[in-house]
């Protein structure tokens, strides 16, 4: 399971590179968060004016650690790979993906076709690198020895 935990390492970096970019959206946005907080509590005033703020500061902590975590897992990725290829379209696409789910449950965004056929071929792409022969142990030998 050596390639599999290759690939699970840079599938966890990529949703965690989403959620550091979900949190630097968050961090940023002090409107949305402020009307967030007028829904849930109801009126204006009270702690929608310092929550937002604490909000803001523990979403930029967030940004850092998720990225840190992020980079962590990211090479892992590479160590049990089989290429960066590998590690890095898996990594890329499950950023993707993790992108448009967390976009679309927290922010309500949507995607347009193009975005939908341009992550379709990346899948394709993945798939095809996952499902690629690996080279006989002697071939890797003699591609070892010319470099």
């Amino acid at each position: 399971m050596a390639g599999g935990w290759g690939s699970v390492y840079a599938a966890v970096g990529g949703l965690l590179g989403a959620l550091a970019a979900c949190s630097a959206k968050l961090a940023l946005g002090a409107d949305y968060l402020r009307g967030v907080c007028v829904a849930a509590v109801g009126s204006a005033g009270g702690p929608c004016d310092w929550l937002p703020i604490v909000l803001q500061a523990g979403c930029g902590g967030l940004v850092l650690a998720c990225n840190a975590v992020m980079w962590t897992f990211f090479a892992k990725a590479l160590k049990y790979s089989s290429s960066s290829a590998t590690a890095t379209v898996t990594s890329t696409a499950s950023n993707f993906i993790s992108s448009a789910a967390l976009g679309y449950l927290l922010f309500g965004e949507t995607h347009a076709l193009l975005w939908w056929i341009g992550i379709s071929i990346t899948l394709f792409g993945l798939l095809l690198l996952h499902t690629a022969p690996t080279p006989p142990e002697g071939q890797r030998h003699l591609k070892e020895k010319k470099i």
